[in-house]
């Protein structure tokens, strides 16, 4: 087989892409906040988890990426172990799933049921599929608290978990909340802008008012940051529909943009460019 000119630098290109990928969560720590006696929320790279602890061991929510698993079983360790007994996925992206199999052999890992099925077609090996899945609701009764699981249908994906704990007065809210950012709404996955907003107004309207909510982005937030959330959502929402109405194409309303009191909201992720057009293919497909 000819050497190809052109192949010796783009070997060299792959072998020093392969560090730099190994070392993308090199820098990163994990850090505990502690919310209840009980109840803490870590932050790493990826979805926020919640870790709740008691004499029944582990209850974790959600375990980011593969490569951060040694770093959040070290962080469980002032926690009593380092490995959850119930391991809750709020959904399938990889920032939330990817130490299932690091978690999954000693955790019973809990789901909606087409998570499991698209981490089975996503290739997720067997050790971190989930084995408790559920359809609409499922109540964990576990170191003295209520947990109350609950699907939200068609809203960031169609797998959408939340996880409310009754009598500490926290919930985990996944990707349904990204606190003070434009979300991404996984439109191929099953989500749906409509449903989501659905969602969040009815987490608004039963959240207890002291409620500590940790959303799947951003930080530690209460339902005032959630009614904000919502009024965002509804007000960039009902503009693009009113562009929508009066003829106008996706280009024009991405050179208008969005108010300037939006502004800071497209700072994260999701810029207000790819929001308009997330809003506008929901509303049109």
């Amino acid at each position: 087989m000819k050497f190809r000119w052109w192949a010796a630098p783009l070997f060299a290109l792959c072998i020093a892409m392969v560090p730099s990928m190994q070392d993308r969560f090199a820098g990163v720590e994990i850090e505990a906040i502690e919310l209840t006696d009980n109840i803490s929320m870590l932050i790493g790279a990826g979805g926020n988890i919640a870790v709740h602890h008691g004499e029944d061991g582990l209850f974790m929510i959600d375990d980011q990426f593969e490569p951060l698993a040694e770093k959040i079983q070290a962080a469980l360790q002032q926690f009593g172990d380092d490995l959850p007994t119930y391991l809750l996925n709020t959904h399938h992206h990889g920032d939330h799933t990817g130490g299932n199999p690091e978690f999954g052999p000693k955790a019973s890992v809990i789901a909606h049921a087409s998570v499991r099925q698209r981490l089975v077609d996503n290739g997720m090996v067997r050790a971190g599929l989930p084995e408790i899945t559920y359809e609409d609701s499922v109540t964990l009764h576990f170191n003295g608290d209520t947990v109350q699981i609950r699907h939200f249908p068609h809203a960031h994906t169609d797998g959408d978990s939340v996880a409310i704990f009754e009598n500490s007065q926290v919930a985990h809210l996944g990707d349904l909340f990204f606190s003070g950012r434009f979300p991404f709404i996984d439109l191929d996955s099953g989500g749906s802008v409509a449903s989501y907003i659905d969602a969040i107004e009815e987490l608004v309207d039963t959240l207890p008012e002291d409620v500590q909510i940790i959303p799947g982005h951003g930080p530690l937030s209460n339902l005032d940051d959630l009614r904000d959330y919502f009024e965002m959502l509804t007000e960039t929402s009902d503009l693009v529909q009113e562009r929508i109405d009066a003829g106008k194409s996706l280009s024009e309303m991405t050179r208008e943009g969005l108010p300037e009191k939006f502004a800071e909201w497209g700072t994260g992720f999701i810029n207000e460019e790819r929001w308009i057009q997330i809003l506008h293919r929901s509303a049109t497909d």
